[in-house]
């Protein structure tokens, strides 16, 4: 199926589930909207869902792994074959987010969509648009084709995981160097300097948080994206990891499942997605705010706000598992609560 085929496919939330679902949270024996976006959560995938009761169903998190060229430019501190090891530990079970994930009983799906060399673990599913991007400092990440091929790879994705049964898609991405294109796909789209939205990624010194910046501002010199069109944007200075997560907010929405946005990444591509297929934006949610300089100014472009503030810029969506703890408290709450008469409590009443 096309790109353009797909977006069409993306239908409204369920209004009135939504409703019934916000009925449900008033009737419950506990002060009103008292806990606060918790109670948001649950009506959203209420009217995700097309249910006033929607379950907690097979969460997983699909990590999008791809290289890029533009760290020949000494924007990151370790080499490009990090990001192969680190896809080999998800592989093993033994990365950041698959050590958090296992204390939910959440799947880890490592996705090579554009890594330097095939993943060898059986686990890595090998789904690769080209072997690693061009250097955008001195060329295009990608044709145009190939950028739409790694969206169609996230969309594939998502439905083979639907398919299986998974109905929550947490977004991730592991690639050396992701956040140079990043930050320049965020300046390109919100029209912002380099320097305020760029930042240390994985632990760069000061001298080589200038090397970025100017790498960046190379990228955009040379490549000349154009702001209103996402996909010149993103094949010119972007990255596969973030094509594959755009893909996978789109696939969300398409099959009816809610995707939560990691960081500052993931929100780069979650963006991109509305900006290709504005439907697919009330399938997403945020989880925590990125502690990269342009962290918070993307979640205002995507006018949403995150419930976890911790500092967080691990990356393989640890911030968002970190964030669907969340979902077991509310839910526990949403189902388990009495009602007004069974707890023996006066109700509440909305008051202006």
């Amino acid at each position: 199926m096309k790109l353009e085929e797909y977006i069409t496919e993306i239908k409204p939330l369920d209004e009135g589930m939504m409703k019934a679902s916000w009925n449900h949270w008033d009737s419950l024996c506990k002060p009103l909207r008292g806990m606060g976006k918790l109670e948001e959560m649950v009506v959203q995938l209420a009217g995700i869902y097309g249910t006033e009761h929607p379950k907690l169903t097979k969460p997983v998190v699909v990590i999008m792994g791809a290289d890029n060229g533009v760290v020949a430019e000494g924007v990151s501190q370790t080499g490009s074959e990090v990001t192969a090891q680190v896809l080999e530990n998800m592989g093993d079970r033994i990365s950041s987010v698959c050590i958090m994930a296992k204390l939910e009983g959440i799947e880890v799906l490592p996705v090579n969509i554009g890594m330097f060399v095939d993943g060898k673990h059986p686990r890595i599913k090998n789904r690769v648009v080209r072997y690693g991007t061009g250097n955008i400092a001195r060329e295009a990440a990608m044709t145009r084709e190939e950028a739409i091929q790694g969206i169609l790879t996230g969309i594939e994705t998502v439905k083979e995981l639907y398919q299986d049964g998974y109905r929550m898609i947490i977004t991730g991405e592991m690639g050396i160097g992701n956040t140079t294109p990043s930050s320049a796909m965020a300046s390109v789209l919100l029209s912002q300097e380099v320097e305020m939205m760029t930042g240390r990624g994985a632990g760069l010194s000061s001298e080589g948080l200038e090397r970025k910046i100017a790498a960046i501002k190379r990228a955009i010199a040379v490549n000349q994206p154009d702001k209103n069109d996402i996909l010149d944007v993103l094949s010119k200075v972007g990255s596969l990891d973030i094509a594959g997560m755009i893909g996978c907010f789109i696939g969300a929405a398409v099959y009816r499942v809610p995707a939560l946005i990691d960081g500052f990444i993931s929100s780069v591509a979650a963006y991109s997605a509305t900006l290709l297929a504005p439907a697919c934006k009330p399938y997403m949610v945020p989880t925590h705010c990125s502690a990269e300089p342009a962290g918070q100014l993307m979640l205002n472009a995507l006018g949403m706000e995150a419930p976890v503030h911790a500092g967080m810029h691990l990356g393989e969506a640890t911030g968002a598992v970190t964030a669907y703890s969340l979902y077991k408290y509310a839910f526990a709450l949403y189902d388990g609560l009495p009602s007004w008469n069974d707890g023996k409590v006066e109700a509440y009443e909305h008051l202006k």
